[in-house]
């Protein structure tokens, strides 16, 4: 099985088509060429037929022709270029004369079917066509015109001209086909350079793009679209890599924490109420470590879009009002008043894990960021097919140059302002991709020392 490069299979196809073409307008040219020349040799028999009929005279007894010597001296006893054979037969197919350029021979008769009509044969190995033409008397048939003409020049004419057709028709095909080629491997040059480009791009060279055509075609489309991908991978790398960064650093740090506890612990001899305190604070730290594996382990999980998601019917008063439950303790700890004028029964259809993670989640950053005394509003609403959960807290807010960088992964917005305020950053981070995965519509507005809103809309389905 031959196997052909690119810029041979664009010339190979280019040069069938073309050849294809050049056929058919080929074909079409020794067609109208050969009726040209056979209508022609048509024409000049039925000239003759009707210049020898003017010389035939007829009598109820005999045939016999006008002034024979005159007709024996022309152009009919030599052998012209086209020589025009002539014969006269009586009606019991007896020779009445013939034209000396004949000599020995004769030509030959057909049956009466073929009468007027031209036919093709030979003559001494010769290809002539001639025509038979009855001689009426009074509606009778007395005689017999025979007219032919050699096909020799003819023949001729038409084997040059498709010996030339098939010479140029080579000639043309091998010279387009090169030109082709020529044309193919300049229009293919930017795919070679696509390629080349790419080979140079590594895991740790992905900085390197491709140059785009000046013309905006296709492969303009193709290089920019390649270009557009090697941006997003390098932006996925460069944020693996920030991730895995970030979460080394906030894996060490409990552990440090946990580790200089213990070593100060075994220093010297401590009173119980010591002991209690560091052991308590050292709890701490591995709740906080154990919190943190938990999470990143969820977003890893819906990074790689590896959850399955469950779609049932979720009734968010009862969602809500559980997680409520459950952070009681938290919320009476600071005092914080819940609002939840729910006026009616809100239900959506979804995954009922994965949207009880994204509100408690909300409600968690909520109640941590509250102050005392604070408040939490949670308002459900309806609107066309949309329902509409918004969470609203009295806390610390959120600087506006931070909005669009909180969805990032442990990043907290002034961590060093609110240092008693504990967090590893990736709660917003979780629910923006469970949000996107469930196609939530998630939005965040806050106001410093004002408070934040989040809103989650929920399309129904």
């Amino acid at each position: 099985m031959f196997s052909f490069s690119f810029k041979d299979r664009i010339a190979l196809h280019y040069i069938i088509s073309t050849g294809l073409l050049i056929s058919v307008v080929f074909f079409v040219i020794y067609q109208i060429i050969d009726h040209s020349v056979n209508t022609h040799i048509n024409e000049d028999i039925m000239d003759e037929v009707s210049k020898h009929l003017e010389e035939i005279e007829i009598d109820p007894n005999d045939t016999y022709l006008i002034q024979v010597d005159q007709w024996r001296a022309r152009e009919h006893n030599t052998v012209n270029v086209n020589p025009v054979f002539v014969q006269f037969f009586d009606i019991n197919n007896q020779l009445i004369d013939k034209s000396p350029n004949l000599k020995g021979l004769q030509l030959k008769m057909y049956a009466t079917k073929l009468d007027n009509k031209f036919i093709d044969t030979y003559l001494n190995k010769k290809p002539i066509r001639q025509i038979q033409v009855p001689l009426l008397d009074k509606n009778k048939v007395i005689g017999y015109l025979f007219i032919a003409m050699s096909l020799d020049d003819a023949t001729m004419i038409l084997k040059n001209l498709q010996d030339t057709l098939l010479i140029f028709f080579s000639i043309i095909l091998l010279v387009l086909f090169l030109i082709a080629r020529l044309i193919a491997g300049r229009s293919i040059k930017p795919v070679t350079l696509i390629t080349e480009t790419s080979s140079r791009i590594t895991k740790d060279n992905l900085k390197e793009r491709i140059p785009l055509p000046q013309n905006k075609d296709e492969l303009y489309v193709l290089s920019k679209t390649i270009n557009d991908l090697l941006y997003r991978i390098e932006n996925a790398v460069e944020r693996e890599k920030q991730f895995t960064s970030d979460a080394s650093h906030e894996l060490r740090t409990p552990l440090t924490i946990l580790k200089g506890t213990l070593e100060v612990l075994i220093r010297k001899p401590r009173t119980q109420s010591e002991y209690e305190d560091k052991i308590k604070y050292g709890i701490s730290e591995v709740n906080r470590l154990n919190n943190l594996v938990d999470q990143l382990l969820l977003l890893a999980r819906f990074e790689n879009q590896i959850q399955s998601v469950k779609i049932e019917k979720v009734y968010l008063n009862a969602l809500i009002l559980d997680i409520l439950t459950r952070y009681s303790l938290k919320i009476n700890a600071k005092k914080i008043s819940v609002d939840h004028p729910f006026s009616k029964d809100y239900y959506v259809e979804s995954d009922n894990y994965l949207v009880s993670i994204i509100i408690s989640n909300i409600i968690s950053n909520a109640i941590k960021y509250s102050s005392e005394n604070g408040s939490i509003s949670i308002v459900l609403s309806q609107k066309e097919n949309t329902t509409i959960c918004t969470i609203s807290d009295s806390g610390i807010g959120i600087p506006k140059d931070d909005l669009n960088k909180i969805m990032n992964p442990f990043f907290r917005s002034n961590p060093t302002q609110h240092p008693e305020i504990k967090g590893s950053g990736l709660g917003l981070s979780i629910v923006s991709r469970i949000s996107g995965l469930l196609n939530i519509q998630f939005g965040i507005q806050s106001e410093i020392n004002k408070g934040t809103t989040v809103t989650l809309s929920f399309q129904r389905m």
